[in-house]
């Protein structure tokens, strides 16, 4: 298992050499770009800057594992679900352009008057043609634990269920919602074998079982990113280091 960085919010206002720079410095192998932040690094960009924005990558130490959309899939209305799967293709071709593996998107809750059903079929849908232009590319899908409702593990299972396409993939989000409905190791099995990346929240969380979870994921053979989603810092390199070290111990034997 590897440690990585997303660049929200902690370095949502780093430039590309600051953010190379930084994670270099504290020995964070990865980062997942978010999509809307200060580096730029979106689908307006030429064919130029795509390569220079790949070459800036594969000339560090750093790996740039996925760029971190808000897509989603779960509006009732056609054409916002068009806007978002058009959307969602574009970032792949992107990911493709820069160098990056994978890109991330989202459930974001249940629309009121739809039922739960039909709109989980839909996302699930939605995410297959996003994974079948991902083949294309050889870009992973993953869709990040998340929403009010959509987050509950029964929910995604019920996705991943409709998807049935093995571009797509899961991102663990670190929720509370990963306790409900069953114990986190019966959670985690719902999505065994599909967990393409994690997301680490703040790991001195005793609300959350950070430690038990790693290992879990680490036991059912799990060996991607897990990256660092926490708040802004006005010693940014100090916190990555002390996450760091903490995230090593919660893995020591």
């Amino acid at each position: 298992m590897r440690l990585g960085l997303i660049t929200y919010n902690l370095a949502k206002d780093w430039t590309i050499d600051t953010i190379l720079k930084n994670c270099a410095e504290t020995r964070f192998e990865g980062v997942e770009l978010r999509t809307t932040h200060a580096h730029g690094v979106e689908s307006k960009l030429s064919k130029d800057d795509r390569d220079r924005v790949r070459k800036r990558f594969m000339d560090s130490p750093v790996d740039l594992v996925s760029l971190g959309t808000a897509f989603e899939f779960h509006s009732p209305d056609p054409a916002e679900l068009r806007r978002n799967i058009d959307g969602a293709k574009e970032y792949i071709v992107l990911a493709h352009d820069v160098g990056a593996e994978a890109i991330k998107v989202r459930p974001n809750g249940l629309p009121r008057g739809v039922e739960p059903e039909r709109t989980l079929e839909q996302i699930g849908r939605a995410l297959r043609e996003c994974g079948e232009t991902g083949s294309s590319y050889g870009i992973k899908v993953r869709l990040e634990v998340h929403g009010p409702e959509t987050s509950l593990l029964s929910n995604i299972e019920k996705i991943l269920r409709a998807v049935d396409h093995p571009q797509v993939e899961v991102t663990w989000n670190s929720n509370q919602s990963d306790l409900e409905g069953g114990t986190l190791e019966e959670n985690l099995a719902r999505v065994k074998g599909k967990i393409g990346m994690i997301h680490l929240r703040d790991l001195y969380l005793e609300e959350y079982p950070f430690r038990k979870m790693l290992r879990l994921v680490r036991d059912q053979g799990f060996q991607g990113f897990a990256c660092a989603e926490i708040p802004e810092s006005q010693d940014p390199l100090r916190v990555m280091r002390y996450f760091r070290a903490l995230f090593l111990s919660y893995l020591a034997p």
